[in-house]
């Protein structure tokens, strides 16, 4: 259905359908013409899925630029796909107008995803929120920990007492997102 869809749309000229990514590899060696657009699945009958595939199919048609449509929507099939090679991913949903667009965004140098798929991967770029800064008395604490006194020795130290120093502890174990003394050492050394 999407072969004959796009088939019959003036900007595209289906030359190559075939099912599975060995027959494209096989069709490509017989001397069939490299593609300039690939559109394929992930679930693919044969050896290879379409995110296997990808690196395959850039050896044999280096120029070719190959957008996945799928069910598929989790996070990591969308990125193990960008990683081996893919420079758009759809979901199946899409309509088919969409998919023409998406195709011709493509050859015009886009790289089209669904919705869905483009929040997967905003989130995944979103800098995650620096932990709150430390106080000043914080540091301190920090700092006597630091240099290896107990936390006696910290209180004693700095004037407080080991209730007072294992308060701030538990905030500064809050604030940098850790569990342990061992933990606090070696973010404190890097």
């Amino acid at each position: 259905m999407l072969h004959t869809y796009l088939g019959a749309q003036p900007e595209f000229e289906c030359g190559l359908v075939v099912a599975s990514v060995e027959e494209l590899l096989a069709a490509l060696r017989a001397g069939a013409a490299p593609p300039r657009l690939i559109l394929s699945d992930i679930g693919l009958p044969g050896g290879a899925s379409g995110i296997e595939g990808l690196p395959l199919i850039r050896a044999q048609a280096p120029l070719a630029e190959t957008v996945l449509i799928t069910v598929y929507q989790e996070p990591e099939r969308v990125f193990q796909a960008l990683c081996a090679g893919a420079v758009g991913y759809l979901v199946k949903t899409t309509p088919l107008p969409d998919i023409k667009s998406a195709l011709l965004d493509v050859l015009a140098g886009g790289s089209p995803m669904s919705p869905a798929i483009a929040r997967h991967v905003v989130r995944y770029f979103r800098p995650v929120a620096l932990p709150s800064p430390l106080t000043p008395r914080e540091q301190q604490v920090v700092e006597a920990i630091e240099q290896g006194l107990s936390y006696k020795l910290v209180g004693d130290r700095l004037g407080m007492s080991l209730n007072t120093v294992r308060s701030h502890i538990r905030v500064v174990y809050e604030k940098l997102q850790i569990n342990s003394k061992a933990e606090l050492m070696k973010r404190v050394r890097t």
